[in-house]
């Protein structure tokens, strides 16, 4: 029997989700990412795998630092639509925000509403994964900032992520990040899908 890759296996790996931000020539933005991980306690070191398609991926390319912002279970949908369901290339994220986030000593923003944590991190090393850069970084700086559970992938799609309603349209699962789209037919040809930035070939329509 052939081997076979079910997409669905690598949805009960464990992720967490975070807000990665980064700044390059007076210009802020942010993104959705689950991979952060810690690999040297001595000195303090983390790797984050970026999409090269989002626009934070190109201001930690020049910039050279990010933070990461820990989401815990109290998140809201809204920051998810905030970072991950628009680009910095073409509207301000932290517009309005102002009150949900402060500056590290890297002249970062970091994310202080409904998180547990923040790191401040300066590049080491970058790996090209194809689509992704895998980036290690040295940590300058990190902070508890509440008690509260972090967050998972398998809680937001289970209790934040809004559930697709019964309205005549197609629904269209991500077989990357399990993320789903209502579409009225098929979904563009230019369709990203929000969270993970794959195209239109890995969203599955549910029949």
């Amino acid at each position: 029997m052939a081997n076979s890759v079910e997409p669905g296996a690598f949805f009960k790996l464990t992720y967490g989700l975070f807000v990665l931000t980064s700044a390059k020539s007076g210009k802020d933005s942010g993104c959705i990412i689950n991979t952060v991980m810690q690999i040297t306690d001595n000195p303090k070191q983390i790797i984050i795998a970026v999409n090269k398609s989002n626009f934070t991926h190109d201001l930690i390319a020049d910039s050279k630092k990010f933070n990461v912002s820990a989401l815990t279970v109290n998140s809201h949908f809204d920051i998810f639509q905030r970072f991950g369901f628009q680009s910095g290339r073409n509207v301000d994220k932290f517009a309005g925000f102002e009150d949900a986030c402060e500056k590290s000593e890297n002249g970062l923003y970091y994310v202080t509403r409904n998180t547990n944590a923040f790191f401040s991190a300066e590049i080491i090393s970058a790996t090209n994964y194809g689509t992704h850069t895998l980036f290690a970084a040295r940590v300058s700086e990190a902070a508890v900032l509440s008690s509260a559970a972090s967050l998972s992938y398998q809680y937001y799609f289970d209790n934040i992520k809004p559930k697709p309603q019964a309205s005549g349209k197609k629904i269209y699962v991500c077989k990357i990040c399990g993320h789903t789209e209502e579409a009225n037919g098929d979904l563009p040809d230019d369709f990203i899908c929000p969270l993970c930035k794959h195209s239109k070939e890995d969203m599955e329509l549910q029949e």
